[in-house]
């Protein structure tokens, strides 16, 4: 996925400006190269501690079938292979070790609780390997961490609350693993960059703390015990929020209005969730707007021609909803998808009968806060008034 490649690329951007001294990250699908070493002075208590932090991962590492740790031999650190050394932020003169990247080395083992000894480390990127466990409680100690990059592996437990304590933390991306439990709602209060979390086991759900982010992308797709609403607050992210994936995460929510602010979001996804009621026309003001897409939900009604006019618009999906209507503006756009509706004489439509079905729900009502407000119960039946007997006659 291009957002992915983006996302790579602004990861090695940050590493070079938060490691100026480094060498710019080397992809682990070259050839095990070691950055230039440098020897360790004996004074230098930094080294001394990466060198028994990094030791102690090799040790934890039960296999290395691309041999990446075999140059991790002796005190000189700055010569293992996926670590990256630069001078103190603190002491310019003091060598210590800023970055590790172990990404796609397809390692197995555990972190070990001496990674907290790497107080210096800006960079944490140890992606598609097989890391199993929980990340380690030391990691509160890294507090220079800028990113941490844990995706694609087997880690459990609950969500690493631990991240909550680092104050310089912008890019956390722990996907496709098997964390479960609550999401803190802090993390939505912390200042980062990005946030994916997706394709977990965590069980939450969205509140008004959610529009706190000031994230610029935000992956909570394929969490399907989330749940919860899309707060009407949203808007309140309009400053900062580029991306928003919810797909596939258990949302049962109208879309509220608010939404409409969002104007520098270019990817909106939230397919295959329980929205319903309208597609909000305030979505035609998110100028930035290039992907939209809704399907697999129960909204209904007609598309708004402001949403297909907007003038980024590249891939707008709506298939498999109940729309009832579309502009032909809308069949304009590069990539657009409007399969299983109820829209009059488009090819690949529901039959009939679902959407006269569908015509005879309730209609949808939201409460102040985006929710589907439930049904109100019938009125119960007006008392019945019986006349009195008349009187017997004597």
């Amino acid at each position: 996925m291009a957002r992915m490649r983006v996302s790579a690329a602004a990861a090695a951007a940050l590493f070079v400006a938060v490691v100026v001294a480094s060498p710019l990250l080397a992809s682990s699908q070259q050839p095990a190269m070691a950055p230039a070493a440098a020897a360790a002075p004996t004074n230098n208590s930094r080294l001394e501690k990466a060198y028994v932090a990094l030791q102690a991962l090799k040790r934890a590492i039960t296999d290395d079938p691309k041999n990446l740790t075999h140059s991790w031999c002796g005190p000189e650190v700055c010569g293992y292979f996926g670590v990256y050394c630069a001078a103190a932020p603190d002491d310019p003169c003091a060598r210590t070790v800023a970055g590790v990247d172990l990404n796609h080395g397809d390692l197995a083992g555990t972190l070990p609780e001496e990674l907290g000894l790497l107080t210096d480390l800006a960079v944490f990127h140890l992606n598609s390997n097989r890391f199993c466990g929980s990340l380690p409680d030391s990691l509160r100690n890294l507090h220079r961490l800028h990113e941490i990059d844990v995706s694609n592996n087997h880690l459990s437990g609950s969500f690493p609350s631990q991240l909550l304590c680092l104050p310089d933390l912008k890019y956390v991306d722990l996907r496709f693993n098997n964390l479960c439990g609550e999401v803190p709602a802090a993390i939505f209060e912390k200042k980062i960059d990005a946030l994916f979390i997706n394709n977990n086991n965590f069980d939450f759900k969205l509140t008004e703390s959610f529009s706190n982010s000031t994230a610029s992308v935000i992956v909570l797709a394929n969490l399907p015990k989330l749940g919860g609403c899309l707060p009407s607050s949203i808007g309140d992210m309009a400053e900062t929020l580029n991306e928003l994936v919810l797909l596939n995460s258990g949302i049962s929510s109208c879309i509220p209005p608010e939404i409409g602010k969002l104007d520098k979001l270019t990817v909106l996804d939230l397919s295959f969730n329980d929205f319903a009621g309208a597609l909000p026309e305030t979505i035609g003001h998110m100028r930035a707007l290039e992907q939209l897409n809704v399907a697999h939900n129960g909204l209904a009604g007609e598309i708004p021609d402001s949403i297909c006019a907007l003038p980024h618009l590249k891939n707008f999906t709506y298939s498999h909803n109940f729309f009832c209507g579309e502009p032909h503006r809308c069949l304009e756009v590069p990539h657009v998808d409007d399969r299983q509706n109820c829209i009059a004489g488009r090819p690949d439509q529901r039959s009939g009968e679902e959407c006269i079905a569908f015509l005879h729900r309730p209609p949808v009502h939201c409460d102040a806060h985006g929710c589907i407000a439930p049904l109100s119960p019938p009125p119960p039946p007006p008392p019945v008034h019986y006349a009195p007997p008349p009187p017997l006659c004597s």
